[in-house]
């Protein structure tokens, strides 16, 4: 039995499932990479059942214990194609057997549980860690290249808007390394990189780590080549039925390490905020409905 056909009976018979069969099979349907990776033991205990309910589950289901189960899973990971194109084929077919809904529905499962994962103790942790060290910098580098570019980009400019020292890693003819020259001691570097890694991004993190700066990744692994020349590593996942790698729980992480730099500078972020507000409203950037007889200062 392949991981499609296991999938669709594992679909098909949920509704029929004890209550205990159930939470076994939601866990499996949220997390099939862990699936193939977990302990039966550990895979229970996440799940919130016992690991003689992951047994039953399966042998409802046709198959003698829950090892095939994790081999039916072990062998979807190491077919799985690597490319763009391969992954895209495998989005055709699987709409084309599942339909539209299906993919809707799995996207956005597989998010929510990615972003429910960014608020465990482990990664409460390293957000302090980092919003601490970020904090504590004279000023903070902001790099993220290709797909990861934004994420740093939305990092470096809602740290501009509470008057905290941003520099943004970036310029024409690629000439956007070049703002490390400055790079030291007091200063961080974030960097953002997530599978397939940019070369430049990991070399630029040695640089600036050999610069003496500390460095804040946001990567997607605890293998990620990142890790090992970062002070302090959020990890987030990337994986998506779609083709493409998901940026969403990237936007998310650095949006709460931004929540919690702000929130440590106190009266200074508010008082940068407020003159933020009022040279935006000088230039009339936003569309803002107005009380009647009120009038731009």
């Amino acid at each position: 039995m392949n991981l499609p056909s296991f999938s669709h009976r594992l679909r098909a018979g949920f509704d029929s499932f004890s209550p205990q069969l159930r939470e076994a099979a939601r866990w499996m349907i949220d997390h099939p990479d862990d699936v193939a990776l977990l302990s039966t033991r550990e895979q229970a205990r996440r799940a919130g059942v016992t690991p003689a309910t992951m047994t039953r589950l399966a042998q409802r289901l046709g198959l003698a214990g829950y090892d095939h189960v994790r081999k039916i899973y072990a062998d979807a990971v190491r077919g799985r194609p690597d490319s763009y194109r391969g992954r895209a084929e495998e989005l055709l077919v699987r709409r084309e057997r599942e339909g539209d809904a299906a993919l809707v529905q799995d996207i956005f499962a597989s998010l929510a549980q990615h972003l429910h994962n960014l608020s465990s103790p482990a990664a409460v942790e390293r957000f302090t860690a980092a919003a601490d060290a970020i904090a504590a910098a004279d000023h903070v580098y902001c790099l993220g290249l290709r797909s990861s570019f934004s994420v740093a980009y939305m990092f470096h400019y809602v740290r501009s808007l509470f008057g905290s020292r941003s520099v943004l890693v970036d310029g024409a003819g690629s000439t956007g390394i070049d703002a490390l020259r400055g790079i030291g001691r007091d200063d961080v570097l974030l960097v953002v990189s997530v599978k397939p890694y940019v070369r430049q991004s990991i070399d630029a993190a040695a640089f600036a780590r050999e610069c003496g700066a500390r460095i804040v990744a946001v990567t997607d692994s605890d293998m990620s080549p990142l890790v090992s020349v970062s002070d302090h590593a959020i990890l987030v996942r990337t994986e998506t039925p779609s083709f493409f790698h998901t940026m969403a729980p990237a936007f998310a992480a650095v949006e709460c390490l931004a929540a919690l730099v702000a929130a440590r500078r106190g009266p200074t972020a508010l008082a940068a905020l407020e003159s933020s507000e009022r040279q935006l409203d000088t230039f009339g950037i936003y569309l803002i409905p107005r009380t009647k007889g009120s009038q731009r200062p």
